[in-house]
């Protein structure tokens, strides 16, 4: 979307983005999907995005989702949920695990550049319209249609020392809680990877059976892409993640990126220093990629297919860059870590922010649906 000030977008433009046929600025996007360098500057659109306060956020995180938020804050209103009722669909038995880290989470935000006077930062508990929406879209949602759901359905297999033979409701439906977070706040556009894109599919379900049953109420949100996917841990699993041990944290100090980046997979046929290795299949050099320039991994591949770097050095040089990239951000983290209230003041006056936007789109429903005694 062009810088349109009171422009809109409803038919594809050049841009793949959409104009809008209303004169009052409320935006109707047509498209399912569209990628993250096709957001152009607009103020009216809305953005919401956010995590699970499961643990603190890794590097996976911050090229998959936190770079691109510092980006679009500057671009659209963006609303960044800590999603703790979510993050207890799979850790009710560890209550004090998710109230921990939304502190955590919220402090890896402002450390890498979420700014609270661009974005709104929320705690999903203190807003009960979301707990109420996700009521009333549980009528619209068949059970046989969220099982058949991909994204649940993988996630549900990888959790079966949990759940056992049988998932529990609140896990089940969590893409009916998700869609109450996109429509509370009526959000345009929501920032995901490939393998969410099943989730945002059912919150367009779900909002064209509202719409068709109460009128034209809610808004189909676009999901936005990611450039880069997921990004794979130190030992070359797709998944990067705490419980595997296979993550490097935004927090995490110099001895700690040092002693991991140490034991990062290489090449497991290069037995000796001057042994051609394959680059491809080393972690080392997918990592040189995201932290590297370009010339510096042009230099890396070469010699390493040659024979002429060895993996220590290489692994070396590697965390010197991730240190430069990091380091600014540890600095910001060691401010809030010793000013937690600031960051509990920033979180609850994002909270009640975001609270009179869901107020509002809670007032419509009510009325669509007849409930506005």
């Amino acid at each position: 979307m062009d810088e349109l000030n009171n422009q809109v977008i409803g038919n594809q433009t050049d841009n793949g983005l959409i104009e809008n046929e209303s004169k009052n600025n409320d935006l109707k996007i047509d498209d399912e999907k569209i990628k993250i360098e096709d957001v152009k500057a607009n103020k009216n659109l809305r953005i919401l995005t956010g995590d699970r306060p499961t643990g603190r956020l890794h590097i996976g995180h911050y090229f998959g989702s936190l770079k691109s938020r510092v980006e679009l804050q500057d671009k659209c209103e963006t609303f960044i949920e800590v999603a703790d009722v979510q993050a207890l669909t799979d850790n009710f038995n560890n209550p004090d695990k998710v109230k921990q880290n939304v502190s955590q989470i919220v402090m890896d935000y402002l450390s890498v550049g979420i700014d609270p006077n661009k974005a709104t930062i929320l705690l999903q508990s203190r807003i009960p319209e979301i707990a109420e929406l996700t009521v009333f879209y549980s009528n619209l949602v068949t059970i046989a249609r969220l099982q058949r759901n991909p994204t649940v359905k993988t996630e549900i297999a990888q959790k079966r020392d949990l759940f056992g033979e049988s998932v529990t409701y609140g896990f089940l439906g969590y893409p009916v809680s998700q869609a109450a977070d996109i429509t509370a706040f009526d959000a345009s556009l929501v920032p995901v990877g490939e393998d969410q894109l099943p989730l945002i599919e059912q919150c367009r379900e779900i909002v064209r059976k509202f719409n068709s049953i109460y009128g034209d109420t809610l808004k189909e949100p676009v999901a936005v892409m990611s450039e880069k996917g997921r990004i794979k841990g130190l030992d070359g699993n797709e998944k990067m993640g705490k419980s595997l041990g296979n993550a490097l944290y935004l927090s995490d100090d110099l001895n700690t990126i040092n002693e991991k980046v140490m034991g990062a997979l290489t090449d497991p046929a290069r037995i000796k220093k001057d042994d051609p290795g394959n680059p491809d299949i080393c972690m080392v050099y997918y990592y040189h990629k995201l932290f590297s320039d370009e010339n510096t991994c042009k230099n890396v591949c070469e010699e390493c297919k040659k024979g002429l770097r060895g993996c220590v050095a290489c692994k070396k040089q590697l965390i010197e860059n991730i240190n430069k990239e990091l380091e600014p951000i540890r600095e910001k983290r060691h401010y809030y870590e010793n000013n937690p209230k600031e960051v509990m003041d920033i979180l609850m006056s994002g909270t009640a922010h975001a609270r009179e936007k869901a107020k509002e789109t809670m007032e419509k429903v009510k009325k669509a649906m007849k409930l506005d005694y």
